[in-house]
């Protein structure tokens, strides 16, 4: 008797067969002009005033995110519709803002894979997977995404998770040139950041600081990939000569007593830039100290430069310029790696340059980009760390947010008022429109701290994280939330607010049809009057939305895409919703008569139950969980699970087997690491052990 295979091994066969180009096709990538070939700074400048495309990360040099598009407008942004949906093929976070030149959308999904779309159908004309080893999944803190590629003269650029930076040819996805950006393999940095392309040269960051490394920003020349400058955020060992005069001035700022070099010192800069053509000038947020307790990594205290600061640089050569810091000494993982805006406004009677700048420790700041003087700060959420700031730009400190023994519950926390998720200015309003949010975390001294030392009930230790504190062993009082608030920055003041409930909502977008564009974490994508806050359009796409939507013209029609997919650091393991949907791209315009793809729900089961353990084993097994678990798996039975499961909710069969799982690589393919080396089968019962007890205390009676 012939067995013929399942039905789903055929339906497999055939969308493998559909990933892959026909013979007609190939042809077609070989002919076809390339989209980005007359992309360079001119084309962005031009494009500012015409919005035709959408060439950059933050469509223009500015990083505004306002397009001069009107023909979707308040009056008629309710007849929206689908032009047409894509398909990611990634389940974990999606963070890309789609780059759309001359009717071709790029755009990446998790695990840094670029997609080429043409964006009057949706069609796949190509895909790129940099094939980032999976086991490298555990060295960042959050999530294996990435924000997107730069354009520039006919090449794509994207940095991949691991690190490595690729040129693609734009019409056909083939590499013309990569570079390894990290300086030491031996430490744990990651890139999930878009690159840019300032005055020729391609300039991407890194991340890592929660682990331990020593930030930089590193350019190579578009054409040939050639390093052209590379500069570091912290000073390195002062045994040795710095690297420029502004890491000599910086050296001055920290305690050598904390050896702040062997932790790295962090500041790394993994997001934000923007850059000013006329006065020749780039902008870089940097990132938190590593470790986040400053009492460790600089007993004596000072300002160590340039953590949590804005840096203008020279972006041909590198040469540092000015800095303005707006947490000197950072303590408590706040960053200014989230995103900037650059604005001409008129402030006291008198126009200024300056940047607009909303981190994650809750102030608003106006700084003027053309000295880094200091303008004006506001807070735009609840803060408690700081009262507010000196004339002369300097908090006003809590003294109770640094004692050295007792826990503090900062607000913002750690997640940040806002976090990576973009805002957008809009000159027409004058108002800048943000996502912000509140995720309550108190943070504990904890003195027993050693770099790499995996403890237990230190948070993620075991994946290697050095952070100092203790993580919510005082448990905290505050309440989340998320909502877009309009702020208008020149009066430093709200003007208005949509309440939004969960945080971790997506980035924004504004036109001058007067609207603003957000998808949201309870997975809805809208539509808001940009003047008063007024819904007027939304539509339900599958999953949670963290990235910031696009618009741009397809023959002479105006189009808003948005990349929709769960995750990011919260998203791991919250969600704001029961539909969990596969990474996918939605592109709408009015009139737009697309069918909406069905929403995939999570999986519907009964908390775990049947598995026999030992009471004594909970304990221990808690804090072997905390140093293992917990940032990926979250609390069980607590957190719902984002785009990782909670294990409160694992099959039976999953937790019996749950040693021979975690310690044979099981689940490596998703990014779980191999336990083998590091926690024995013991220990993972004792894991188990505390799963299922904690589930016993929370399953609902």
């Amino acid at each position: 008797m012939r067995s013929s295979a399942p039905s789903w091994v055929a339906a497999a066969m055939v969308a493998l067969a559909l990933t892959f180009p026909t013979q007609a096709q190939q042809q077609q990538q070989l002919t076809r002009p390339n989209p980005v070939a007359q992309v360079d700074a001119a084309f962005v400048q031009r494009n500012a005033q015409t919005g035709r495309d959408w060439p950059s990360y933050g469509l223009n040099f500015a990083e505004n995110r306002f397009s001069p598009l009107r023909q979707i407008t308040a009056d008629n942004a309710g007849q929206m519709g689908l032009a047409w949906s894509y398909d990611l093929g990634s389940r974990r976070g999606v963070q890309a803002t789609p780059v759309v030149v001359d009717g071709v959308m790029f755009v990446t999904a998790s695990w840094s894979v670029v997609h080429a779309i043409d964006a009057r159908t949706g069609q796949r004309l190509w895909s790129f997977d940099p094939e980032v080893p999976r086991e490298y999944g555990e060295r960042g803190c959050c999530d294996v995404v990435n924000r997107g590629v730069a354009v520039h003269l006919g090449r794509v650029f994207v940095a991949s998770y691991d690190g490595r930076l690729f040129a693609l040819d734009a019409a056909t996805g083939r590499v013309a040139w990569q570079r390894d950006t990290i300086i030491d393999r031996r430490r744990p940095y990651t890139v999930t950041g878009a690159p840019r392309v300032f005055a020729g040269n391609v300039v991407i960051g890194n991340g890592g600081a929660e682990y331990g490394v020593r930030g930089y920003l590193t350019a190579y020349d578009a054409a040939t990939g050639e390093q052209r400058w590379r500069w570091f955020a912290v000073p390195g060992n002062p045994a040795d000569p710095p690297e420029d005069e502004s890491m000599r001035r910086a050296i001055a700022t920290w305690d050598p007593a904390g050896r702040w070099w062997e932790a790295g010192g962090g500041g790394t800069m993994w997001d934000a830039m923007a850059y000013d053509p006329e006065l020749g000038l780039m902008y870089v947020g940097t990132g938190n100290g590593s470790p986040w307790n400053q009492r460790l990594r600089s007993p004596a205290g000072g300002d160590n430069l340039y953590l949590h600061s804005i840096v203008a640089l020279d972006p041909r050569t590198g040469e540092y310029r000015w800095h303005y810091q707006h947490v000197p000494g950072e303590n408590w993982d706040y960053t200014a790696t989230q995103p900037m805006i650059l604005a001409d406004l008129e402030i006291a009677g008198r126009p200024r340059k300056v940047i607009l700048h909303a981190p994650k420790n809750g102030f608003f700041y106006v700084i003027d980009r053309t000295n880094g003087q200091f303008i004006s700060a506001r807070p735009f959420v609840e803060v408690n760390w700081a009262t507010g700031y000196t004339a002369e730009g300097r908090p006003i400190e809590n003294p109770a947010a640094r004692h050295p023994t007792e826990p503090f519950e900062a607000i913002p926390s750690v997640y940040g008022a806002r976090n990576w998720h973009p805002m957008a200015f809009n000159p027409q309003t004058g108002l800048v429109y943000m996502p912000v949010q509140g995720v309550p975390l108190t943070l504990t001294p904890d003195p027993e701290w050693r770099m790499n030392a995996n403890a237990p009930g230190r948070m993620m230790s075991g994946s290697g994280w050095n952070l100092g504190f203790l993580l919510n062993a005082t448990p905290p009082r505050a309440q989340p939330f998320g909502a877009l608030v309009a702020w208008d920055p020149v009066n430093q003041r709200e003007v208005w607010r949509r309440d939004l409930g969960a945080p971790w909502n997506g980035g924004t977008l504004t036109t001058a049809g007067d609207l603003v564009f957000q998808g949201t974490a309870d997975g809805r994508f809208v539509a808001y009057h940009a003047r008063t806050g007024e819904t007027l359009w939304e539509v339900p796409v599958g999953s949670g939305v963290v990235a910031a939507p696009s618009t741009f013209e397809v023959d002479g029609v105006q189009h808003v895409a948005v990349a929709v997919g769960w995750g990011g650091v919260f998203g791991l393991v919250q969600r704001a919703t029961d539909r969990v949907s596969p990474g996918r791209v939605y592109t709408f315009r009015v009139g737009g008569q697309a069918r909406m793809p069905e929403p995939v729900l999570a999986e519907r089961r009964p908390m775990v139950s049947g598995v026999a353990f030992r009471e004594e084993d909970v304990a221990p097994g808690t804090g072997l969980y905390v140093a293992n678990c917990a940032g990926c798996h979250g609390v069980p039975g607590v957190n719902n699970g984002g785009n990782i499961p909670n294990l409160a909710w694992s099959s039976r069969e999953t937790m019996e087997h749950l040693p021979q799982l975690v310690r044979s690589g099981a689940f490596l393919p998703g990014g779980m690491p191999n336990f083998h080396a590091r926690l024995s089968e013991r220990e993972v019962e004792q894991i188990r052990a505390f799963v299922l007890g904690t589930v016993e205390q929370v399953r609902p009676r």
